[in-house]
């Protein structure tokens, strides 16, 4: 991978929905170029796939919150297993230092989000949480 693939995969993920004729007019590149470095990047599993990104005023609406977790010894794939199962938990990482895990959530409300902290803290396996709420985003990638 180089310089042109990392600013391709930057154009993509500004929009992954954008042309494949207006990638190549940003990069300077013909379409037929942009196209089989696509399709090269999509082979090599570089490029697993392509999401949807919620408007800021929707995600603005949202209660987002990072909870960490420490978990039982042995019992990270069941922890992870489980929180893999509730929608609110939009990304779950292992970490070093004093927690286990962090995950990534996301609720309608205030209420929703405690509820939502309870339910992980109920997860068999999990010792013990502690959540800090987003107050703000300053830039999102």
């Amino acid at each position: 991978m180089d310089d042109l693939d990392q600013h391709l995969l930057g154009k993509l993920r500004e929009n992954a929905r954008a042309p494949v004729a207006e990638l190549a007019r940003a990069l300077g590149l013909s379409r037929t170029t942009v196209q089989s470095r696509l399709a090269r990047l999509e082979r090599s599993g570089i490029i697993a796939g392509y999401a949807v990104k919620l408007s800021e005023k929707h995600e603005a609406a949202l209660v987002h919150a990072y909870v960490m977790l420490t978990v039982e010894p042995k019992q990270a794939a069941a922890v992870t297993a489980a929180l893999k199962r509730m929608a609110g938990v939009r990304c779950l990482q292992s970490v070093s230092g004093p927690f286990d895990m962090i995950a990534n959530v996301e609720a309608p409300s205030v209420s929703d989000m405690d509820a939502l902290i309870d339910d992980i803290g109920a997860v068999k396996g999990v010792e013990r949480t502690n959540s800090s709420i987003v107050l703000s985003t300053k830039f999102d990638r």
